[in-house]
């Protein structure tokens, strides 16, 4: 039993580590959204007890039983993953689009004998080797909502210890990608900003204008066009439209 308990307190000590690491305070910076992601399913299937196959279902928040508008299967550990998404998006339902919407946690102890979403379960036994599921709600943001999805090849492959770890691991999971996306938020704000500055400084400098009337030229060819103000300034910079005007 001790043995049993110590290596408990193993896999607690390493999902601290990997949440140390898609931090970044191991790397010295913070990770992208899909690297974090990456990292959480495969640490799911090299930790958790019990657990085949790993990944991540992403959906646009829409009514329950629809089918959502976006949907995305991303950082799955193999080719599983990925079809079990494709049967439940094609069902428009399934344990996945319940973490997401109504419950934190689903599990499915046998795909055989669970009564919810028969066409769907079917579908399940007859393409996939899985038996047993746990999907937890991972985050939502906005619009889109996400779920950590985990697979066994072993009917009651998930008991309540590996559930815990695995909500454990959803919890820093969540936490590392809020960080991750507000940093992929702010350097692409960073290079939208330095893009706009390097269109205005070749018209400043071509025109021989101030910074403000040089702005107001992009403003408004941004608008003759009918293109963002920031693909204007791309345009600029890397020289695929005349710079404004004649010489």
């Amino acid at each position: 039993m001790e043995t049993s308990k110590e290596s408990v307190l193993d896999v607690y000590e390493r999902i601290s580590q990997l949440a140390r690491t898609v931090h970044g305070t191991h790397t010295g910076g913070v990770k992208t959204p899909s690297e974090v992601l990456e990292e959480v399913t495969e640490a799911a299937a090299k930790l958790l007890h019990g657990v085949d196959h790993a990944g991540i279902t992403l959906v646009r928040r829409l009514r329950p039983g629809h089918r959502p508008e976006h949907f995305e299967s991303v950082a799955a550990t193999g080719t599983v993953p990925t079809r079990f998404d494709v049967l439940q998006h094609e069902q428009g339902e399934g344990p996945c689009f319940d973490a997401i919407w109504f419950h934190q946690t689903v599990r499915i102890v046998d795909v055989v004998s669970d009564p919810r979403w028969p066409a769907f379960m079917t579908a399940v036994r007859e393409q996939t080797p899985i038996r047993s599921v746990l999907s937890i709600q991972l985050y939502t943001d906005g619009q889109e909502l996400g779920a950590l999805n985990l697979f066994s090849d072993t009917a009651g492959g998930f008991d309540a210890e590996t559930e815990e770890q695995a909500i454990n691991l959803a919890t820093h999971a969540a936490i590392a990608l809020s960080s991750a996306r507000r940093g992929e938020q702010f350097r692409s704000a960073l290079a939208s900003r330095d893009l706009i500055g390097q269109a205005k400084g070749m018209i400043m400098e071509r025109f021989d204008v101030d910074a403000i009337a040089a702005f107001q030229m992009v403003r408004t060819l941004s608008q003759e066009m009918n293109v963002s103000v920031l693909e204007l300034a791309r345009r600029v910079t890397f020289r695929e439209m005349p710079v404004v005007g004649n010489e």
